[in-house]
């Protein structure tokens, strides 16, 4: 049974506003979505289930973690005053390897006297019980915690500049608290979390202006089986299918997520693509990757990406972004998942000192190496990097960088210890596994770690060669 019917409460007007021009000289798009996504504020979302829809997201879990089965849900967002409320969305949880149960241990229903909560990713579907119902002109929401982020920054930093820097592209991202309430319960309190902007066919609509309204062909690029994402491989494409009994799912290194039933025709859009990417050289490749991508949008993309530590990504592992095969005849990088940056890394000796340059493999990852093998291209990735760290730009620069992330400690401080019992202090240091625990965003010297705490962003700006 569905909850009462939908009602809004004080729903503020979304006023749209215009980013800078890009690179290539188009127009950024409007975002009518800037209310939801302020660093200014810290909303209080809260999530209310019955005990057993509650129950059912715990047992779906125990049946295969990585179900995307979702239950019902109504939606509560209050700030400044304001609030709105959604009787009927859709939830599932999200995450790979970070995925979680939200309470107990497997085989526990919900205990209304000893709650052991737990932090979890999610995903909210405004739509999934009501038909063209949204949120602020959202469809989905993805809220994340701090999973081995106890700076309750790095995500939100990362995606922060990429909208500084006019990667237009990027998902928007901002802080919120979260509670969770089942059945007639107090609600649990679970902390300050990342709301995070859904890469989805409302987040293409919404960027229209740079890549016309219809919808195209949206790939999410990671791992499935032995296959990565590497646009050197074509066997892996499809729509992921993911059922309760795991033996019946499917997965795909490149994962359809619009159109979905025209699969047959996107593999072959992406498959000419990664053929033609791979197979042409000199003038040829040059003359047709100018017209496929806009290629200052993408260095600028990678631009922050390396200096922002990013190791799980395209060029070095071959993951964690998505790819939109627009209709107007060009392909856009879209950058995801900046949890592990900033200091935290593996798969190389140290983010904070690597070479730009050389950040990822040279032999299977055709879509940036042969980019960067094109002088006039690799002279604009260098410039990008360069305005980057230049101490007169509000970008990445270490004064500025911590006067921002203290300032977002200053907001976020009094609401972070939660019901959780998880994540409950800001402390100023990279996950607990990364390969360099000495790195640090609010202190530390300039060495990369070699003599002690060192700062992550003087660091990087001195791992620049030119």
């Amino acid at each position: 049974m569905l909850f009462p019917l939908l009602f809004v409460l004080g729903c503020a007007d979304v006023a749209l506003e215009n980013d800078a021009l890009t690179q290539s000289g188009k127009p950024a798009p409007q975002d009518a979505e800037s209310a939801v996504f302020d660093l200014g504020k810290v909303p209080v979302i809260t999530l209310e289930f019955s005990v057993a829809e509650w129950n059912k997201l715990l047992t779906n879990y125990d049946l295969n973690p990585k179900n995307e089965k979702k239950v019902l849900s109504r939606f509560t967002y209050a700030v400044s005053g304001r609030t709105t409320v959604l009787d009927s969305i859709g939830l599932k949880l999200k995450g790979n390897t970070s995925r979680r149960r939200p309470e107990g241990d497997t085989g526990q229903l919900h205990d209304g006297f000893n709650p052991d909560w737990h932090h979890f990713h999610m995903s909210l579907d405004f739509s999934k019980y009501r038909d063209a119902q949204r949120f602020k002109g959202l469809n989905k929401i993805v809220l994340k915690w701090f999973k081995d982020d106890p700076t309750y920054a790095r995500e939100i930093y990362c995606y922060d500049l990429f909208r500084r820097f006019g990667c237009w592209q990027a998902p928007r991202a901002s802080y919120c608290r979260v509670n969770i309430r089942v059945g007639d319960e107090t609600p649990a309190y679970y902390g300050v979390y990342v709301l995070l902007e859904s890469v989805d066919e409302d987040y293409i609509r919404n960027r229209a202006v740079s890549w016309t309204p219809a919808i195209g062909y949206l790939w999410k690029g990671g791992y499935a089986d032995s296959f990565n994402a590497n646009f050197v491989q074509t066997e892996s494409m499809g729509v992921e299918q993911v059922e309760l009994n795991p033996a019946l799912s499917q997965y795909y290194a490149y994962d359809l997520k619009t159109r979905e039933d025209e699969v047959a025709a996107a593999k072959v859009e992406l498959t000419q693509f990664i053929t033609d990417l791979n197979t042409k050289t000199g003038a040829d490749f040059q003359n047709w990757i100018s017209q496929k991508m806009d290629i200052p949008l993408f260095l600028k993309t990678y631009a922050v990406n390396v200096m922002v530590g990013m190791w799980d990504d395209y060029w070095v592992n071959a993951n964690n972004f998505y790819f939109y095969m627009a209709p107007n005849g060009k392909a856009y990088f879209i950058p995801y998942d900046y949890d592990n940056t900033l200091g935290t890394s593996q798969l190389m000796n140290n983010s904070g000192t690597q070479n730009p340059l050389n950040w990822g493999s040279t032999n299977s990852r055709p879509l940036v190496n042969k980019i960067l093998a094109i002088p006039a291209y690799r002279t604009m990735y260098q410039n990008y990097i360069t305005q980057l760290a230049f101490l007169g730009n509000d970008y990445f620069t270490v004064n500025k960088s911590m006067a921002r992330i203290q300032g977002w400690h200053n907001m976020i401080g009094g609401f972070v210890s939660n019901d959780t019992g998880e994540d409950m202090v800001i402390a100023d240091q990279p996950a607990y596994w990364g390969n360099q625990p000495n790195y640090r965003l609010l202190s530390g010297n300039s060495q990369g770690g070699a003599n002690g705490p060192a700062n992550f962003f003087t660091s990087k700006v001195l791992s620049i060669p030119w």
